[in-house]
């Protein structure tokens, strides 16, 4: 393989961590990630407020797709884990699902090529979101002194057992859950990046070599990256649906009755 050849294309092999950490466009605080974040945000108000601008009885199509999202959101989302208390909380389940999907979307979509979840700082944010709603509903419905007494003492157990069970209840309810709901969305779409890195420039660096049959297999190299991008699409969509399904269980979790 000519190693010159590979250079002299600018190839970044093999790719690494630096892949993730986008080029400045307008000093430190706004780079590529942030024009994707605004681009998002600035499409989903666009989609939701064209396609309820004029809301008719029998839906356009645009309308027919807002209703068919929320409808799926409010009804497999919200009620099935929170109950009748869901319902209330659909409109910010359908734009934390619209939101989390398109920004995955944005790794397969040629010139954007990467979703800003794939940088840990995004899901961070996201589910530190989620942490503090589901600490409040649980505080604003229970009180301060009941929220915890819920979350971290199990009913029926014996009071000995509660050394050992209530710091683990602690790490679970407080540290875990948001820590997990970060990572759980950052790896997936960290890990799909990085494949389809690996398929697509592994392509063009077989491509390079001096022997011609290793550029034949850069054929299947560059098929293995296309179909992983449907893949791709398949884990973006199941990933958002995930991260607020979680969302919504916490929250439901908090304001629940019992444990």
């Amino acid at each position: 393989m000519s190693a010159e050849l590979v250079a002299a294309e600018g190839l970044p092999w093999p790719p690494g961590v630096s892949d993730f950490y986008l080029p400045e466009v307008a000093g430190p605080f706004v780079t590529k990630f942030t024009l994707m974040i605004w681009l998002a945000v600035g499409l989903l108000i666009i989609f939701f407020m064209v396609t309820y601008r004029n809301p008719k009885l029998v839906p356009t199509k645009g309308q027919w797709m807002a209703e068919s999202i929320y409808g799926l959101v409010r009804d497999n989302i919200a009620k099935e884990q929170m109950g009748s208390a869901g319902v209330k909380f659909a409109p910010y389940f359908t734009v934390l699902f619209c939101y989390v999907a398109l920004t995955n979307l944005f790794g397969i979509i040629p010139g954007l090529q990467i979703s800003p979840n794939s940088h840990i700082a995004f899901p961070i944010v996201l589910a530190a979101i989620t942490y503090v709603m589901y600490i409040y509903l649980g505080m604003r419905k229970h009180g301060v002194g009941g929220y915890l007494k819920q979350s971290l003492i199990l009913p029926g157990i014996p009071w000995p057992m509660h050394i050992l069970l209530i710091p683990i209840e602690f790490l679970q309810t407080f540290i875990n859950r948001p820590v997990t709901l970060a990572v759980r969305l950052f790896a997936n779409m960290f890990a799909g990046h990085l494949i389809l890195l690996v398929f697509t420039i592994g392509g063009f660096v077989l491509l390079a070599s001096d022997n011609i049959f290793i550029q034949a297999t850069s054929i299947f190299s560059f098929i293995m990256a296309i179909v992983m991008a449907f893949f791709e699409v398949l884990i973006a969509l199941l990933q958002a649906y995930v991260f607020v399904t979680l969302s919504a269980n916490y929250m439901g979790s908090a304001i629940a009755t019992e444990h």
